[in-house]
């Protein structure tokens, strides 16, 4: 069997899927795509999707159909998990709840890694080329905007969060005993947050903080 997972090690999308296959025991390489170069994407899908993550399983390739939908998970959950991300019991639940993750959280999250991220980057084609999709997407200045806007950010990022320190307070995850797909999205969003320290989880999240680490290190049995 091989498996290959095409990402950009920051993104919020591709940590759930390396964690969930770590955490799963399954065996996979990485290929790591640059924001200035996504020959490897255009290539292996073969023009149909640019963005990450993207599997390359056995000779399939499996990427998302749209900008709100979650193949990959679905896809990891049915051929490496047997359901387990995905029980039917809360497949209500997490139709709520992944959206809210990656949308609603994320979009507030990811402003507060990308001041510091563009500004680390070394290759000027590749900062330059982030730059122009955020700007195509968000408005000239967002970068600069977002930085200056950083507490305020990061009061909305705790306003969101909150809930889900709450939820931990009965269980060891967020609907039970083990980790569904809705905990390892909202690892993602957060491992995403922290990314090379550029910010941490909010020091009033105890809870958030302790499931951060235990699904960091969880196993499947």
């Amino acid at each position: 069997m091989q498996l290959t997972v095409l990402q950009l090690a920051h993104s919020p999308y591709c940590i759930p899927i390396t964690r969930t296959l770590d955490a799963l025991g399954v065996p996979f390489g990485i290929c790591e795509v640059s924001n200035a170069d996504r020959r490897a994407v255009i290539e292996a899908t073969g023009g149909a999707y640019y963005q990450v993550p993207v599997l390359i399983h056995d000779g399939r390739v499996v990427h998302e159909s749209s900008g709100d939908s979650i193949d990959i998970p679905r896809y990891v959950d049915r051929v490496f998990a047997g359901g387990r991300l995905f029980p039917a019991k809360f497949e209500g639940l997490q139709r709520i709840l992944v959206p809210h993750i990656e949308e609603d959280i994320e979009g507030v999250t990811f402003r507060l890694v990308d001041p510091s991220y563009l500004r680390d980057i070394a290759n000027p084609v590749e900062r330059a080329m982030i730059r122009r999709h955020k700007e195509r997407k968000f408005g000239p200045g967002c970068v600069e905007q977002w930085g200056r806007e950083r507490e305020a950010l990061l009061a909305h990022a705790g306003v969101l969060l909150g809930p889900f320190d709450l939820m931990l307070g009965e269980s060891p995850f967020l609907l039970g005993e083990v980790p569904v797909f809705s905990d390892f999205a909202l690892y993602g969003i957060l491992g995403n947050l922290t990314y090379r320290g550029y910010n941490r989880i909010p020091e009033q999240f105890t809870r958030l903080t302790d499931w951060f680490a235990r699904l960091g290190a969880f196993r499947f049995d």
